[in-house]
């Protein structure tokens, strides 16, 4: 049998504990460790078995080392460990920034091929499961639109600002999709939606003692860019409720394709999720993918590579024999 899939992880925030309890749950893979820019001492891992190693000793591990699996932000950390870390690791990555996947990709694909390395960039579910759903969409019902709406999701950038607004002890901000406009993209008739008319924000707020409700929700539904373009409600809680029931990091969406075919038959096809915890899901995404990398690397081929480059049946672990005669 061959040796479980060493895998680990760089950077140790929301995502890089999911990958870690993500890699737990797979008996084909094992731990090598977590490598952290902060001091190991003062970094506890969810598992107490898991190794935590500062940043500098992955060039000594690398022969440790199967994949390594990126957990830094796309908006700093990535454009340079990206490229810098696939000079010497087979990588998979979850860089989100959409608009500058492309310079991303082509940055960590010249330094790839030149290492002789697989390197998985922008995977997850959006980048990724609904980038792969957006594509079948298209290339099965070519004549057609594709709508994609996001929630129930927590957005971190909306809830800080509600947490600055004067008056506000804790808060959170979820997007919602909007019923009627989903309905009208069901409808095959979502040409038209921006993303503002898609989505509706829901906020819950604890107050501060002595702080005014009203100037509060006013202050929130009238903050410009955030929320006044938006159909938006404010929900005061007590501190309670809010630590029992906004504590999570829900997420989710649906990717819609409508199209015709034949003599115009109309046809859906519609993908979607529900997440109870956000990095959790993204980071299984990222482990199933880097048993791909493996698979990959191990057959010789080299370079930057998106979820459009990957087999399906190079995620599972079962094997082709075994996935012919239990799930085709």
């Amino acid at each position: 049998m061959a040796h479980p899939i060493r895998i680990a992880i760089a950077g140790y925030g929301n995502l890089g504990r999911g990958v870690e309890a993500a890699v737990a749950l797979n008996p084909d893979m094992t731990l090598v460790g977590i490598f952290t820019r902060r001091d190991p001492a003062t970094v506890t891992p969810a598992r107490a078995q898991s190794a935590v190693y500062a940043w500098d000793e992955l060039a000594a591990r690398r022969d440790e080392i199967d994949v390594l699996v990126l957990c830094g932000g796309s908006k700093s950390d990535l454009p340079v460990q990206g490229p810098e870390l696939a000079a010497s690791f087979h990588t998979v990555d979850s860089f989100d920034t959409h608009a500058r996947i492309p310079e991303y990709f082509a940055s960590v694909d010249a330094v790839a091929r030149k290492a002789g390395t697989v390197a998985l960039i922008s995977t997850g579910w959006d980048p990724g499961l609904f980038s792969l759903n957006r594509m079948l969409g298209e290339a099965i019902l070519p004549a057609g639109e594709t709508s994609t709406f996001w929630g129930k999701g927590l957005s971190q950038g909306h809830s800080d600002a509600i947490r600055r607004v004067p008056g506000v002890a804790a808060g959170v901000q979820y997007t919602l999709p909007s019923e009627q406009a989903v309905e009208t993209a069901r409808r095959g008739e979502g040409a038209g939606l921006t993303t503002r008319a898609k989505h509706t924000r829901e906020c819950y707020v604890v107050l501060e003692d002595g702080a005014d409700a009203e100037a509060v929700r006013t202050a929130i539904v009238t903050m410009p860019d955030y929320f006044e373009p938006y159909d938006t409600t404010v929900h005061i809680i007590s501190a309670e409720e809010f630590a029992r029931d906004h504590s999570g990091m829900p997420h989710g969406g649906f990717v819609l394709r409508t199209g015709t075919t034949g003599d115009g038959d109309r046809q859906l096809i519609e993908f979607s999720l529900a997440l109870e915890d956000n990095p959790g899901f993204t980071a299984s995404v990222l482990v199933a993918y880097a048993r791909a990398v493996h698979r990959m690397a191990a057959s010789g081929e080299v370079g930057a590579k998106t979820l459009y480059d990957v087999a399906p049946g190079l995620l599972s672990p079962r094997s082709p024999e075994e996935l012919r005669a239990d799930l085709l």
